[in-house]
């Protein structure tokens, strides 16, 4: 586990927070001050109890049942069957980390003080996070609305001592977990049903997680980027600010930077500067990098906008106001998450397409720039890169299926009481699946573009491009030669990406370059 503390219940919680908690195992801790508004909410809840009109989620049933009263002698067993029979989820276990994020998003909004759960129930989500213990969550069963509920039903069926969960990676019984860890078994009062599982924490957690992924990818695309066509003996003129300020969208100016960064050093991309070059221009999967990888990087800024604003909502029904009223309301839809999430597979789609047209032309004898066929040490007795792109195309091709919008598919549940449904879960879950597959053709890209690097000595690549190929060589990926089994090779290069190993050492390169650049200049000035 984390040294990291996270306090829940101050303040919103922040992306790096929950992806702390999420990814990282950071403890949580409760505000004091939460406790307070938890305590007094509650006070609420417990008056309307007594109160003999019907109130929904306190004395009624739920969904269509809204105008079935409930007897309070029949409550608690009205919530525990909530939970019981929305826990319904099935298919493969969903990821630790998706149901960690699962656990402290739903905790964030108990913690508010506006769902009216006891301040018991708040102690016990915050100790199942703290003692590691993470409820088996199946892939299928939300629809997004209300919130996920079959999701988050599991982490409350874990709460209550019920279902299976993982401590450490081992499958063990939910009641045993908890008493291992010396944390009582809850038995739900009126409304607390309802508080635990009305959220978009799932969709929200999923889309927390892949922004910090993405965090890195994108970086990664604009690095591959350099290798393609530094080693393609393209030209980084197109990439110029003042070329890029003709066109003033951001994320396309942070990518040419970086790709400025990458580029301007390298002794391959000075070899052939100039009139001289006798290229017009680049095809657009060279030229057009910094385009195609903005555009990514602006629907991530805009996703980022939506999943901020998320962090500080109170999504719960019904929802006790600041003024101390007990109301209905439809905040639980998903549609604000669902929308950006199928926006970023249609971007993480295209970064992948392009990055995949810029192995390929590495590869074809007809358009890299006198190198081998395929990269192959001797071609026809071996096939060099030929396949690993034949697995890019592949990875795009299931990319651009991901792309297809789930949020667009409503389908009515609940005897037509849900009626519209925002399918954020869903978008959430191939979203997951599209930034794995990213990952894996920029991988490809990165090995090919390193050992076309290579076909380019006696030139030297540039500082940041060297340092990844360099680091692909310290981790056992090989340059040209014979055919070797190249499998392992995409899986360590995958895991380098993914990692951010790769941004890593190229960034640190060039800034390590860039520094003993200014320092000479510097040193030249004193002379």
């Amino acid at each position: 586990m984390s040294t990291t503390i996270v306090t829940v219940g101050a303040a919103p919680l922040t992306p790096a927070e929950v992806v702390a908690v999420a990814r990282d195992g950071a403890r949580v801790e409760i505000a004091p001050a939460a406790f307070a508004r938890v305590a007094e909410s509650r006070a609420l809840i417990e008056r309307l109890a007594d109160d003999p009109a019907p109130h929904y989620g306190v004395s009624t049933g739920f969904g269509a049942l809204t105008t079935t009263f409930i007897a309070p002698d029949r409550r608690r067993q009205l919530q525990a069957s909530l939970i019981r029979s929305h826990a319904a989820g099935t298919g493969a276990e969903v990821e630790d980390e998706v149901v960690r994020a699962l656990q402290v998003l739903r905790l964030q909004t108990l913690a508010s003080g506006r769902t009216g759960v006891r301040p018991e129930v708040v102690t016990t989500y915050a100790a199942l996070l703290n003692a590691g213990i993470v409820p088996i969550v199946r892939e299928y069963g939300s629809l997004g609305c209300s919130g996920d509920l079959a999701p988050l039903a599991h982490i409350a069926l874990a709460a209550m001592g019920e279902g299976d969960v993982r401590v450490a990676g081992e499958k063990v019984d939910a009641a045993a977990a908890l008493a291992a860890a010396s944390i009582p078994a809850l038995v739900l009062e009126e409304k607390e049903g309802l508080a635990l599982i009305n959220g978009t924490d799932g969709m929200l957690g999923m889309l927390l997680l892949a922004l910090a992924d993405l965090d890195v990818l994108l970086d990664t695309a604009d690095i591959a980027a350099a290798l393609s066509i530094e080693s393609q003996m393209g030209t980084a003129a197109v990439f110029a600010e003042d070329l890029m300020a003709l066109r003033p969208q951001v994320g396309q100016a942070r990518s040419a930077e970086n790709l400025r960064a990458l580029l301007e050093p390298s002794p391959i991309v000075q070899s052939h500067r100039g009139p001289e070059d006798g290229r017009v221009q680049d095809a657009y999967s060279l030229r057009c990098s910094p385009q195609v990888h903005g555009a990514a990087r602006d629907t991530a800024d805009h996703a980022r906008l939506i999943a901020g604003r998320e962090l500080q909502a109170v999504v719960d029904n019904p929802v006790i106001t600041l003024d101390g009223r007990i109301e209905s309301n439809g905040n639980f839809h998903g549609a604000p998450v669902a929308y950006v999430l199928d926006f970023l597979a249609i971007a993480v789609a295209d970064v992948a397409s392009i990055s995949e047209r810029r192995t390929d032309r590495a590869l074809d004898v007809a358009r890299n720039r006198e190198l081998p066929p395929f990269l192959a040490d001797e071609a026809g007795v071996d096939s060099g890169l030929m396949i690993a792109q034949y697995a890019a195309a592949g990875i795009v091709s299931e990319l651009k299926r991901l792309a297809v919008p789930a949020s667009v598919d409503s389908i009515p549940s609940s005897a037509m009481q849900e009626d519209h449904v925002s399918m954020g879960w869903s978008a959430a879950r191939k979203l997951r699946r599209a930034i794995d597959g990213l990952a894996r053709v920029l991988a490809v890209e990165v090995i090919t573009g390193s050992r076309a690097l290579d076909l380019r000595a006696p030139l030297q690549a540039g500082p940041g491009t060297g340092a990844v190929r360099d680091l692909l060589r310290q981790e056992g990926i090989a340059g040209p030669g014979h055919d070797r089994f190249v499998s392992p090779d995409i899986e360590t290069a995958t895991d380098l990406v993914a990692s951010g190993a790769v941004r890593a050492a190229a960034f640190h390169a060039v800034a390590q370059a860039a520094a003993s650049t200014t320092d000479s200049a510097s040193e030249g000035g004193h002379r």
